[in-house]
């Protein structure tokens, strides 16, 4: 492994080695990275970055030999790759401090659903056709992940939160029934883009689902089952929250 230190030098760190590379698990990023002027769904707050000290700041400030640099983040708490507790849907839902764990990791499973794009719907055929594409099968408690290919396509720029597909309210109803405790999407919501009843949140409020949005690279997990991680920071009384998902698999 490699990085810079404050005089911009490449600096290699001898115990991340190949050894660490070939652990006895694969792990693939799920996430979108996070900067200042990144795409954002209109609802929600601008990601704004700026640099509270810098290394140089930290040693003159505090006449110390050594120095630590920092940045102030302003984000919302559905920036990038997010999760959303129930409370952001249904007032009466839990927030993200009291949501279990348990809705944030654990197995899951991607579907291919990159033959619905806008201004189309992703309906319970669409679902049904891409599971039976993938060999696997929707088991109680799992995480469902939608691959529709638009995220992946479009961003960072604007067009990524302006014509996404998403699920009608028959399609998430159809995913309820089937006992998953979490929807995710490579979209900026699982919502269609033109859907103002917000169909997959709502049924989300209905039975109690957690939902993840701006996944990214599903690519390399589609058609497969896999565990997932996609744990929230501990936000007292927080709507949702920025997470780093991961798929696992063993090698």
């Amino acid at each position: 492994m490699t990085t810079t230190d404050d005089t911009n030098t490449t600096r290699s760190y001898p115990h991340f080695g190949a050894e660490i590379m070939q652990r006895r698990v694969r792990v693939i990023d799920l996430t979108r990275e996070i900067f200042e002027g990144m795409p954002m769904w209109f609802g929600h707050q601008k990601t704004f970055i700026n640099t509270n000290q810098t290394h140089d700041q930290f040693k003159t400030t505090y006449n110390t030999h050594l120095g630590f640099e920092a940045h102030n983040l302003l984000i919302s708490e559905h920036a990038g790759t997010h999760t959303d507790a129930v409370f952001e849907y249904d007032p009466n839902g839990p927030t993200i401090d009291k949501s279990p764990l348990e809705y944030y990791y654990g197995e899951a499973v991607c579907l291919d659903v990159r033959a619905v794009q806008y201004p189309d719907y992703i309906t319970p055929d669409a679902l049904q056709a891409a599971l039976q594409a993938s060999g696997q099968e929707i088991r109680k408690g799992d995480t469902v992940i939608l691959y529709t290919g638009y995220g992946d396509s479009t961003y960072p720029d604007l067009a990524y939160t302006e014509k996404h597909t998403g699920l009608n309210r028959d399609a998430a109803l159809w995913l309820a029934k089937q006992g998953v405790v979490n929807i995710g999407v490579d979209n900026v919501a699982i919502d269609h883009a033109d859907d103002t009843d917000f169909s997959g949140h709502n049924v989300c409020g209905e039975y109690g689902i957690v939902n993840t949005e701006g996944l990214a690279n599903l690519d390399k997990v589609v058609g497969q089952r896999f565990l997932y991680f996609g744990l929230p920071l501990f936000i007292r009384n927080g709507t949702g929250s920025p997470i780093r998902a991961v798929a696992v698999f063993d090698n």
